[in-house]
């Protein structure tokens, strides 16, 4: 599969907000290039929305090339100029777009696995919970649960914390035996992670078709296809199996726009885990909940990412 190389210099302080733009457009190979040398490659890692990250400069005018991958087809030169629109409307803001210049350039899958395979290693979500990439050997305790992953073109490594945030979220409240539904599935992390707990089925679910197709493969490498039914679907629109949890690790926004769907499917004292939440959203990320019957049970912190565990009660 060929892909789009969308490259954009920017500055440190427009990554937050740019980055937001392409995961809202469904872009989730996202790489970031602050400019660090060969030297500082060991203070690098790869995010869950599959940037190379380093150690963050905290100049907010430092140069910054921010590199975007999408899939080359006969839509992708009108989804570009419409990311541009977008991103062009944040010095609206106040954002310091620098220069903003925008460059092209076609890449391949293979050279994309090269890369990951430089900076993935396994990562110790909780004392139990292990992320490993497929290509690393690793031999797990008798007591911990392993999920391996290949994140593929579009899709991070599961260590960012939105993801983690989730992960101990189900670790802690999802119950054997439970129905799940995972709401942007992605890779299939949190789908797969919810059947290892012990999750009798979940449905997976992502409006964009390259999640779609990263999920039912990483499924069949944990073993999960009989427990996992991966459907290409729009949020929770015309979902209506009643469910244990739901998990969502998707923009704040969204949780807002799913909170009333998400209501409607999980049964009375369900939960609902929803994360890829930054911290200046959480109230009125949690206005909504309580405004649609849910009950606040918890909520968890790390750096400025927050996810929040509530239960249906009305």
């Amino acid at each position: 599969m060929s892909w789009i190389e969308l490259q954009i210099q920017t500055t440190n302080e427009a990554i937050e907000p740019i980055t937001n733009i392409l995961s809202e457009a469904g872009i989730n190979g996202v790489e970031i290039d602050e400019g660090w040398t060969n030297a500082d490659e060991e203070k690098m890692y790869v995010d869950e929305l599959g940037r190379m990250m380093p150690v963050q400069h905290t100049d907010p005018h430092h140069p910054t090339m921010i590199k975007a991958y999408l899939v080359q087809n006969e839509h992708v030169e009108k989804h570009i100029e419409e990311l541009k629109e977008s991103i062009s409307h944040l010095v609206n803001y106040g954002i310091n777009l620098g220069p903003c210049t925008f460059k092209t350039e076609e890449v391949f899958e293979e050279n994309w696995a090269t890369a990951w395979e430089k900076y993935y290693k396994p990562v110790h979500v909780t004392d139990t919970l292990t992320v490993t990439p497929t290509w690393e050997e690793y031999e797990a305790r008798d007591d911990e649960i392993v999920v391996e992953l290949d994140p593929g073109m579009a899709f991070g490594t599961g260590t960012h914390e939105t993801t983690t945030l989730c992960m101990k979220a189900l670790e802690k409240y999802l119950t054997p035996e439970d129905v799940v539904i995972d709401v942007g599935c992605g890779s299939g992390i949190l789908s797969i992670t919810s059947v290892k707990l012990g999750a009798k089925h979940v449905y997976a679910y992502d409006l964009d078709e390259v999640a779609v197709k990263s999920t039912i493969e990483n499924i069949a490498i944990n073993d999960c296809e009989e427990q996992v039914t991966v459907k290409h679907q729009d949020l929770l629109t015309d979902v209506h199996q009643q469910v244990d949890v739901v998990v969502s690790n998707i923009l704040a926004e969204i949780i807002i726009k799913v909170t009333p769907d998400v209501g409607s499917v999980l049964k009375q004292d369900g939960i609902f885990i929803a994360s890829g939440i930054i911290e200046s959203k959480l109230t009125e990320v949690t206005q909504v909940l309580e405004e649609n019957g849910f009950t606040i049970i918890e909520v968890q912190h790390d750096e400025h990412w927050v996810s929040v565990i509530s239960i249906k009660q009305s």
